[in-house]
């Protein structure tokens, strides 16, 4: 049986936010988010993490959005404390990857403080994939006995999987390709056996829309995971199972 996990990024950056993601799982497709402990959604989307048991939560690890949980950082934030957008900044500042250590186990940390089990990590922005970072997601996938996203380039990965780090054999950036029809769902599986679909489903609040540039399209996605012709053409497919991140 091959597995189809469709994963919300974002949970707890705001209310919007999480709203969306859990109406996706609720009413559609959407079978795992992963959590973004430094947000003003987290408490919110820690309790309906519990009131969704069902629902594949992981770990969001952040590096570029909002402020850090830790206030000892000197490498990784600006002035006013806030992190830096590193993926605009490579090769300009020289990085203490033990704070990007110290700050990634405290989000996950506070993840676990909320009496939760993460079913594996990723990051935002795909951070996790840039310069020595893959070194410091390795060491905590490792200590925390998680998988991971399969975001980075094959070499990476295997090392990865040479460690004992699972993961699924392949991950679609675009969730409208990948989830159009019957086609592009044998074409998705031609050559794996688990995939991760990435989804950014949102209802838009002041938050998002003061601080993300990817805004309106969220709502798309809502709908896009909610229709019920997907969900059918989804669920009626013998040969493929939804799962999470659990199951791998």
């Amino acid at each position: 049986m091959k597995k189809l996990i469709i994963n919300a990024d974002d949970f707890g950056y705001s209310r919007g936010v999480n709203f969306g993601i859990i109406d996706s799982f609720q009413l559609g497709v959407l079978t795992s988010t992963t959590f973004m402990s430094n947000m003003p959604g987290r408490d919110q989307a820690a309790k309906l993490a519990k009131d969704n048991p069902s629902l594949g939560v992981g770990v969001h690890l952040v590096l570029t959005c909002g402020r850090p949980l830790l206030d000892t950082h000197r490498t990784i934030v600006d002035a006013q404390g806030n992190f830096r957008n590193l993926r605009f900044y490579q090769g300009a500042f020289t990085i203490d990857y033990e704070e990007v250590y110290a700050e990634w186990k405290a989000q996950i940390e506070k993840f676990l403080s909320y009496g939760l089990n993460p079913t594996h990590l990723d990051s935002h922005h795909h951070i996790n994939s840039f310069g020595e970072m893959p070194k410091v997601f390795m060491r905590l996938a490792k200590e925390y006995d998680l998988p991971v996203r399969n975001n980075m380039s094959d070499d990476v990965m295997e090392k990865f999987k040479n460690n004992g780090v699972k993961t699924t054999s392949s991950f679609s950036y675009l969730i409208e390709t990948a989830l159009k029809n019957g086609e592009s769902l044998d074409e998705l599986f031609d050559q794996h056996d688990t995939i991760e679909v990435m989804a950014h489903p949102a209802y838009l609040d002041k938050k998002l829309l003061s601080t993300s540039s990817f805004t309106y399209p969220r709502v798309d996605e809502v709908e896009f995971l909610t229709d019920q012709a997907r969900v059918q053409l989804i669920r009626s497919r013998t040969d493929i199972r939804t799962s999470t991140f659990r199951e791998l």
